[in-house]
């Protein structure tokens, strides 16, 4: 229906009721056959017809009405475009998370246990012993990382010299290797791989008897307040990372993380020893340049989840 045929609904009212009563007048202006005869009555004026609405005032209306509703709406679609705006961009359907330098990993799930065999940190565990397979305790690489073949060892157990190969000093590699061999070293796994910025990374686990051996390594020959005790190659000078968020800190696995001060060289080397019940764990990252902070974080967590 256009503008100019739409009509209020108290005028149309009207005008039917003007209707009906000039209808009624005409019918009773003549008379049928023995019907008695009325005396005329006085003439009435007929009733002016309703003023025609201006068409104006109609265009008038309607552009009102269609003004109202596009106030309403814009009011509306305002209210939403505010809410998209407050919420989190993972909030939104569609809308990409801008990235954080963290790598994407398949699904990481704990290792089945032999039957009958605790977890490493349940009460009826008093050693700590993690009864799981080392090696799927490994951390696995991020999708599209290369692995690192060196490093699968036979079996998927790496030799001792190979693990000694990380440390650049002869003497250390000599001290920790007697170091091992005193302390009832068990196994060796490692696992390593490199993305497609050139980061490399390299994790070992080393398993001993009892919690307390790998307590007793960790703090009176491997770690420092500020640094390492024996420097890794190409990281002669590092330092404690203070940069480390407190809330990555995974129960049961404790971490000490460490940094390559500037100037690093050619590339940069990350850090960090795990401790989690009869195992030893060590997480090396480097990259050309300088190797970033959110996958080596990453990394660490994720790896000491597997542990704990």
């Amino acid at each position: 229906m256009s503008t100019e045929q739409q009509q209020p609904i108290g005028e149309i009212t009207e005008v039917t009721e003007v209707t009906e009563v000039a209808e009624a007048a005409e019918a009773g202006a003549g008379t049928t056959e023995g019907s008695p005869v009325v005396p005329d009555a006085p003439a009435v004026p007929p009733t002016p017809p309703a003023p025609a609405v201006k068409k104006d005032r109609r265009v008038l209306r309607a552009v009102l009405r269609w003004t109202a509703a596009v106030v309403v709406f814009a009011a509306a679609g305002a209210g939403t475009a505010y809410g998209i705006t407050r919420m989190e961009r993972t909030d939104v359907p569609g809308l990409a998370t801008e990235t954080d330098g963290r790598w994407e990993y398949p699904p990481i799930v704990q290792p089945p246990l032999p039957a009958g065999s605790p977890r490493p940190f349940d009460k009826a565990n008093s050693s700590n012993s993690h009864y799981a397979d080392l090696r799927a305790l490994l951390l696995p690489a991020p999708k599209g990382a290369k692995a690192d073949k060196a490093l699968d060892g036979e079996d998927g157990w790496l030799a001792r010299k190979d693990f000694l190969a990380v440390y650049e000093d002869k003497d250390d590699r000599d001290a920790i290797g007697q170091l091992l061999t005193d302390q009832g070293l068990r196994h060796v796994a490692a696992r390593g791989w490199t993305t497609a910025d050139g980061t490399h990374t390299r994790i070992y686990l080393l398993q001993f008897d009892t919690a307390r051996v790998v307590d007793s390594l960790q703090e009176n020959s491997f770690t420092g307040y500020d640094a390492p005790q024996f420097a890794l190659k190409g990281a002669s000078e590092v330092h404690l990372d203070e940069a480390f968020p407190e809330k990555a800190e995974v129960e049961n696995v404790r971490h000490y993380a460490y940094g390559e001060a500037k100037p690093y060289g050619a590339e940069q080397v990350r850090e960090a020893y795990l401790v989690s019940g009869d195992v030893l764990g060590l997480v090396v990252q480097s990259r050309k340049g300088a190797a970033e902070a959110v996958p080596f974080q990453q990394t660490v967590v994720l790896q000491s989840q597997l542990l704990g």
